[in-house]
């Protein structure tokens, strides 16, 4: 038995192959289509990659809710009565109410477990960001570190991990609030792709435009080589919302001009998805820290 169990959300991303390498599992958030409600499930179990970026495609409308507080539950008792401490790591704040919930729904357990542990770790990122850091935390298990020091670690290294996306549409972002930009931005959006970054907060926050969709590849493929640090010790991570030609050639571009040591393409899920919208393409890289901070949306 693992010495501590390691939770993520369903803004990970992590594929199930991914969740049992590194021996983690994660709370289920929820989304809305009309009157129904379903789990974020990330075996796509319920609609699939193509089906729910479709809807969207359509013009249906998807709405999603944090983790809900039953969920939270459900899992850490699950853990706890295992004789387990449990490490949670959380979508950014600054994106979703689960951290905050789950600080206090872990503070509940704690008292209801006398002797036992959990500690929330804020990512401040989200998609294979977050996933990176679910991945460090397992192998700094395995090398025998205490639930606090795996977790007082991944605070500290938390941002360097960089993210540069890219979406076709703002207005999902718009809609749900979770990009901060100027109005001025979302004025003149014809023919304009947004750099997006998780900044210091863990904000999604516009930078700059890039204009003409030949020069995506290019300037994303830009961002990486100027905030990448030791690329042939890591692992290259693009996600993208149904989006895998670009994807691939992304990936492509990158390999080309910076010397990665692997990639791994996957897809955006349902939590995240909902908010960026079919076609997004995110890249998440380990680098230099994160010192910017966007303003009010």
């Amino acid at each position: 038995m693992a010495s501590f169990a390691i939770l993520t959300d369903s803004t990970s991303d992590m594929s199930p192959d991914m969740l049992e390498k590194y021996n983690a599992d994660y709370a289920p958030m929820n989304y809305t289509m009309g009157e129904a409600e379903y789990p974020a499930l990330l075996d796509w179990s319920i609609h699939s990659a193509k089906e729910f970026y479709d809807f969207m495609r359509q013009g249906i409308i998807i709405k999603t809710t944090q983790v809900p507080v039953p969920v939270f539950e459900e899992k850490f008792t699950k853990y706890l009565e295992n004789g387990q401490d449990v490490l949670y790591i959380s979508c950014s704040s600054a994106l979703s109410g689960s951290y905050a919930t789950a600080l206090t729904i872990a503070k509940n357990m704690m008292e209801k477990y006398p002797g036992r542990k959990i500690r929330c770790v804020d990512s401040l990122i989200s998609s294979f960001g977050q996933a990176n850091l679910v991945m460090v935390a397992s192998v700094e298990r395995e090398n025998g570190k205490s639930l606090d020091e795996v977790a007082d670690y991944l605070e500290s290294i938390r941002l360097t991990r960089n993210q540069f996306a890219t979406v076709e549409n703002l207005e999902y972002l718009r809609r749900c609030g979770r990009v901060s930009a100027t109005s001025a931005f979302f004025g003149n959006f014809f023919g304009i792709h947004p750099v997006i970054i998780s900044d210091k907060i863990g904000q999604n926050y516009a930078i700059r435009k890039i204009k003409g969709a030949k020069n995506v590849i290019p300037e994303l493929t830009a961002e990486v080589k100027a905030a990448v640090i030791e690329p042939e010790m890591q692992t290259l991570y693009i996600s993208h919302a149904d989006n895998e030609t670009q994807a691939n050639a992304l990936r492509d571009a990158i390999l080309a001009e910076v010397p990665f040591n692997d990639s791994h393409i996957g897809y955006i899920g349902p939590i995240v998805g909902a908010s960026v919208g079919p076609g997004t393409l995110s890249i998440y890289v380990v680098g230099k820290e994160v010192t910017v901070q966007g303003g009010a949306s």
